[in-house]
């Protein structure tokens, strides 16, 4: 770990947990986290003002909790980043508010960044600086995408995305019907390993000749398993709850990993990066590994905390924004619930770079 790295702290609210994160260059100093997913698991999903008011409360003790983690001082700083979007709005505010209130006490550089570039960057915490260009499979709870980057900290290019139910959500929903609990995603992971996943023929959506090739649809699936599942309990018969599990498991990651091959291979790129809340399911990791060593691929995936929305993401994209000498963010940032990934950060104008400067 070379002294000379920029040393970040990074700010994460754009669901339902508070992250931050201290990086120095490419090496995590600490990752806090605070969730509030146990005030949401009896509505069965993310309620937006719940979270929002649980970031307020944790804000505080969670940044002085990663400063004393990387046994620094607020004042060693050299910047502040925050996910700027995209998430629920009123929760990426608190962020937003909080580090704007940080960077300009400390006299800090502010770096507002992209929630899926970020998720994107934490795989350099884990396997060091990302090949350039590095395809990206993000899915999560509200995204399903598949990017090309070429240069994180300003070139990311999206082939495909989610077009109704991001895979995370798919997770949810299934584990809802199935009364499995919120969140969805490691139940279902930890029942299928016990099931069968060819047990149920479950469709694989946006897979046909004539689909776009890059997209993901998990609505018709989630709908067929909703289908099949109700007509056992209408014929008073039981309901395999591994087996459904396993076979709506494997007909998603048999899509999300398909797609993500072939872009490999249409783009001509050699490494996959698969990243987001989902990138911890077992099964993904396991079929992803066995295509991609099978066309010659190198498959980066980080460690599952890493996977899930955390501080340290954040602090890492900060820190290549510092590396790179990249432009800071105004003071008047303000978060951006639908901001593109095309947007991995949003910098301040000329004339407000200037003024920073005087």
């Amino acid at each position: 770990m070379a002294a000379d790295e920029p040393l970040v702290l990074g700010i994460e609210t754009s669901c339902d947990e508070t992250g931050v994160g201290v990086v120095r260059g490419t090496t995590l100093l600490a990752d806090a986290v605070a969730s509030s997913v146990e005030e949401h698991g009896r509505y069965g999903g993310v309620v937006p003002e719940i979270a929002s008011r649980a970031h307020l409360e944790a804000m505080v003790p969670t940044v002085q909790r990663a400063l004393d983690q990387a046994g620094i001082k607020a004042s060693d700083l050299d910047g502040i980043a925050v996910t700027a979007g995209p998430g629920l709005a009123g929760a990426l505010l608190v962020g937003v508010s909080a580090a704007k209130a940080y960077a300009y006490a400390l006299g800090k550089p502010l770096y507002g960044v992209n929630h899926l570039a970020s998720h994107i960057c934490v795989d350099q915490l884990e396997h060091g600086r990302l090949p350039e260009p590095t395809m990206a499979l993000l899915v999560s709870g509200g995204h399903s995408s598949l990017l090309l980057t070429e240069d994180i900290t300003s070139t990311v290019r999206s082939l495909g995305a989610t077009i109704d139910d991001a895979a995370g959500e798919a997770f949810d929903k299934v584990a809802r019907l199935l009364n499995l609990g919120f969140p969805g995603g490691p139940v279902i992971d930890r029942y299928a390993r016990e099931g069968d996943p060819a047990a149920i023929a479950f469709p694989r959506g946006l897979t046909g000749a004539k689909d776009p090739v890059y997209d993901f649809s998990f609505s018709g699936l989630k709908t067929a398993v909703s289908r099949w599942v109700e007509a056992k309990r209408r014929a008073g018969e039981d309901v395999p709850v591994r087996d459904v599990s396993a076979s709506f498991q494997e007909a998603v990651v048999d899509v999300l990993t398909r797609k993500a091959v072939r872009a490999c291979k249409d783009e001509g790129v050699d490494h996959l990066m698969i990243g987001g809340g989902v990138a911890a399911n077992s099964r993904l990791r396991a079929l992803a590994q066995e295509r991609c060593d099978r066309a010659g691929i190198t498959l980066r995936v980080p460690r599952p905390k890493l996977c899930t929305d955390n501080g340290a993401m954040v602090a890492a994209l900060g820190a290549e924004m510092v590396r790179r000498d990249r432009a800071p963010s105004a003071f008047d940032l303000s978060a951006d619930s639908s901001l593109p990934v095309t947007d991995t950060h949003v910098p301040a104008s000329h004339d407000e770079l200037h003024r920073l400067a005087e």
